[in-house]
């Protein structure tokens, strides 16, 4: 008898282990669930997204502030933001699941999430096709891998529609300007950086050793770029001001002054890595194009 209960549990136990789901993170830890997630915790905004674009937001119990998107994420019980977490809040959900940022979440707060026992899986895509894999990857944790497939494969084809038609089109330098009290930007080890490659584009401050270097108002200067982007509240229109640009019109000798080429995008569109930044890309490729239009007037 105690043998044959040894056996059965053995068996059990090989049973639960081949249906065992376990992806790969971003920071490179494996992540493992025994079956497919159904109580999910989201701990960003653009882990929402693609939660949703995997076909799991159904399943998302709790999530951060500015998780808007789509419309039915506004309506997800709140769990704090990214500098806070209320994790009494996320015990009493009871996650089987919790996707953070990983640089967007406490140390902390991160240690004692990962003391509650419940996986952790941390996204924080950097290049494009990473967007797509941890739609696939997510799906894979969701059980939901032909509805997450047919999202990757979406946006996959769109980016690559997009560089076909643009990226050997006249390069175009650009400087982008993630914050203008302290000047920053951000260097070629992110995704807006890939995007702006397959506009056409080049960043002026890729080769900067900080990932999002803070520099000089003589530094924009030296470099000339042809092109000043920043993100908006909205895309940029004739008659929506860009206060965050308006810094720069003094300088009446700089090229992208001159020829009116200082450029607002919609923030969510360019600042989350999930599928809308195909239309973030979308409409900084047709301001480079305009950029490209301008010359020699």
């Amino acid at each position: 008898m105690m043998v044959r209960a040894l056996i059965a549990l053995l068996l059990g136990f090989a049973l639960t282990q081949a249906h065992a789901i376990t992806v790969t993170d971003d920071s490179g830890a494996s992540v493992t669930l025994a079956t497919p997630a159904q109580r999910v915790v989201s701990l960003a905004p653009h882990v929402t997204e693609l939660l949703f674009a995997a076909g799991g937001g159904a399943r998302i119990v709790g999530a951060v502030t500015y998780s808007d998107y789509p419309k039915e994420a506004q309506t997800i019980p709140r769990v704090g933001d990214n500098k806070a977490l209320d994790l009494e809040r996320i015990v009493a959900l009871h996650p089987d699941l919790i996707v953070v940022w990983r640089h967007g979440n406490a140390a902390r707060q991160m240690e004692r999430l990962a003391a509650l026992g419940v996986p952790i899986y941390f996204s924080e895509p950097k290049h494009l096709d990473d967007i797509a894999t941890s739609i696939d990857k997510l799906g894979a944790l969701l059980g939901t891998q032909d509805t997450a497939r047919a999202s990757s494969d979406a946006f996959t084809r769109d980016i690559a529609q997009l560089r076909s038609r643009y990226a050997r089109r006249p390069p175009v330098s650009v400087f982008y300007q993630v914050w203008d009290d302290p000047l920053m930007t951000l260097n070629r080890d992110n995704v807006f950086d890939e995007v702006i490659g397959l506009c056409g584009g080049v960043n002026v401050f890729a080769a900067d050793k900080a990932r999002v270097p803070t520099i000089s108002t003589e530094a924009v200067l030296a470099a000339n770029p042809e092109a000043i982007v920043t993100s908006t509240a909205g895309a940029t229109t004739p008659d929506r001001p860009l206060p965050a640009l308006e810094r720069w019109r003094r300088w009446t000798s700089l090229t992208a002054v001159a020829r009116g080429n200082l450029f607002g995008i919609d923030g969510d569109l360019i600042n989350r890595p999930t599928p809308r930044l195909v239309l973030g890309a979308a409409e900084l490729c047709r301001d480079l194009e305009m950029a490209r239009a301008r010359r020699g007037r």
